[in-house]
């Protein structure tokens, strides 16, 4: 078959593919403006596309059988742009390393083991046992409010389960209680959800129906020392009811990770947002990082070179969006 990974976030799936796939098959690496020579005809050509990104922009792939998206996301993917019969499918993976940065990123909030160091240094010791002031929260304590609950929810879920948190859930569908959920609810209880839960985390795709879907309301139901974590996509949490939640410390902070503005090639270093979060103490900025580990990139690969095994086969793929 012939196999192409369109673009430099493909590209980042490409290294050991054969050995995993582990047949012979025609595999090439296409730039994103595919301005190479024979890039054009090659992704006309493709029986399989690895890809982010389909839009009226990029040729027609008429021989296109699978385009696999090597990420849960496939909003940049226009479903008119496949030609008759081919089959979009996407990839996850990302669960454990999503799961361990909400966890990290909750922990450090507890555990000050960066501030302890850097004042030990300096002969402060300013966390010592028994000393006035020094005590700190355990986030077993906590009550954790997760926003979705796929397979990034679910893991989250584990995690905090191990540390003896309380889960609360608000979903789409409906999500029965038991050990991994102490409390559920549907997303029209979004802001009651929110309210009792010192933590909440947001997993959600961005869609037309989610766009916003955390706006001034359910932050206003937030614990005044909550906080807020967003590892699903930007726009899900409105950016100016956000922002003013943090900048008027309505809520205790937020742990940010997917955002409102991304780099472009014209603009490769930009601020995440048109509001300037940057500057609030408040809230921790990481640059959509969440997810991106070693293990991830391997259980993706295997993810879509077993849908490629399938359809050689003729058997149905897993994973289908359309």
């Amino acid at each position: 078959m012939k196999i192409v990974f369109h673009g430099g976030n493909a590209a980042n799936f490409r290294n050991g593919f054969e050995a995993i796939l582990g047949e012979d098959h025609e595999i090439l690496t296409l730039s994103d403006g595919l301005t190479g020579p024979g890039e054009r005809a090659a992704f006309e050509s493709a029986e399989v596309i690895v890809g982010i990104r389909l839009t009226a922009a990029e040729p027609v792939p008429e021989a296109l059988r699978l385009y696999h998206a090597p990420a849960a996301g496939t909003d940049m993917i226009d479903p008119a742009c496949l030609p008759a019969g081919a089959r979009l499918c996407n990839a996850f993976g990302h669960e454990t390393a999503i799961a361990e940065y909400v966890m990290a990123a909750l922990l450090a909030r507890h555990v000050p083991l960066a501030r302890a160091d850097a004042r030990l240094r300096e002969g402060h010791w300013d966390y010592w046992a028994g000393r006035p002031g020094a005590l700190r929260t355990e986030l077993g304590d906590q009550t954790i409010g997760l926003v979705g609950f796929g397979h990034i929810g679910q893991a989250i879920a584990a995690r905090a389960k191990a540390f003896g948190m309380r889960t609360v859930v608000a979903n789409r569908s409906p999500v029965a209680t038991g050990p991994l959920v102490d409390e559920s609810h549907p997303l029209a209880a979004l802001a009651t959800a929110m309210g009792r839960c010192d933590i909440v985390v947001v997993s959600l795709p961005f869609t037309d129906k989610t766009r916003g879907l955390i706006g001034a309301a359910e932050l206003a139901a937030m614990r005044p020392d909550g906080v807020i974590v967003n590892v699903g996509r930007g726009p899900v949490i409105d950016q100016d009811a956000l922002y003013a939640a943090l900048a008027e410390n309505r809520i205790g902070g937020a742990i940010i990770d997917t955002w409102y503005d991304y780099p472009t090639g014209e603009a490769p270093v930009r601020l995440p947002a048109a509001r300037p979060f940057h500057t609030l103490a408040n809230c921790l900025l990481t640059p959509h990082m969440s997810g991106w580990t070693s293990g991830t990139v391997r259980r993706r690969q295997e993810t879509i070179a077993a849908n490629i095994r399938r359809l050689q086969r003729g058997e149905a793929l897993e994973n289908v969006v359309i």
